[in-house]
């Protein structure tokens, strides 16, 4: 487990503060808050971002914004090449009031990393810069790539659903989660009822569906997530049909460089 290390957040003269981070697998960030508002991106790798209703996964091509105040955790599922903003507070008034995953377009992205990467805050460019990818945050397209978490009241319960965010494969039984999180079937069936209002084998479609999504963006195989879920091709592509409406190759993808 990480400690956040934001950039200086107590100069609220300049608009945008940037902050550049490498992280590995299997880091995982203890959840923090901030008090300016803070787009997520990374330029490549997979994150799982955990806030205290939902968690959101997190491929290249999407972002998440995160308005202030709200408290959050990273898993980072491979390697990560971050690239964050964090916004003022009354400029962060300006975008949604609630948690967001964002698709990033080509445009996003460079505006993104330019303000990351820019040295001169009182240019006319900077403040051009800083302006153009507002607009751009608030005509991004919003994602569905959320799964609802429960809160640390039950130590179980919360054990189980980041086993399962670890490793979504159906070959993991609820009874070894169970057991792993020294919980009996039973009582863990009744937290599920009772936290989210599911079941867990129903749960753990909607963190199937979140992850096969982030890996079909990055462009694996469609064969190769259902082995990794635990599917046959065939049964994967049912399931994602059932759940989405669509088979695994109709789901669209936002081309990078568009």
């Amino acid at each position: 487990m990480a400690i956040a290390a934001p950039p200086d957040l107590t100069d609220t003269a300049v608009p945008v503060q940037p902050l550049s981070r490498t992280y590995p697998r299997g880091l995982y960030i203890e959840p923090h808050e901030h008090e300016w508002g803070q787009v997520l991106y990374a330029m490549s790798g997979v994150m799982w971002v955990e806030t205290p209703n939902e968690a959101l996964v997190v491929p290249p091509q999407r972002a998440v914004w995160l308005p202030p105040g709200v408290p959050h955790g990273i898993r980072v599922v491979s390697d990560l090449e971050m690239r964050n903003i964090y916004l003022r507070p009354a400029l962060a008034q300006t975008l949604d009031a609630t948690v967001q995953v964002l698709e990033v377009g080509r445009l996003l992205r460079e505006l993104i990393v330019g303000l990351v990467a820019e040295q001169d805050k009182e240019s006319d460019y900077y403040e051009a810069v800083v302006n153009l990818a507002l607009l751009e945050l608030k005509r991004a397209r919003r994602s569905l790539l959320k799964v609802p978490m429960p809160d640390d009241s039950d130590r179980r319960l919360m054990s189980v659903c980041q086993a399962v965010m670890i490793e979504p494969s159906i070959d993991v039984s609820f009874e070894q989660h169970a057991e792993n999180a020294g919980a009996s079937v039973r009582t863990l069936s009744r937290l599920f009822q009772a936290v989210l209002g599911m079941g867990f084998a129903e749960w753990r479609r909607q963190v199937q569906l979140a992850t096969s999504v982030a890996e079909i963006i990055q462009g694996v195989p469609v064969n190769a997530i259902a082995r990794s879920m635990g599917y046959s091709p065939s049964s994967f592509s049912d399931m994602f049909r059932r759940e989405l409406g669509m088979a695994p190759s109709q789901y669209p993808v936002v081309d990078p460089a568009s």
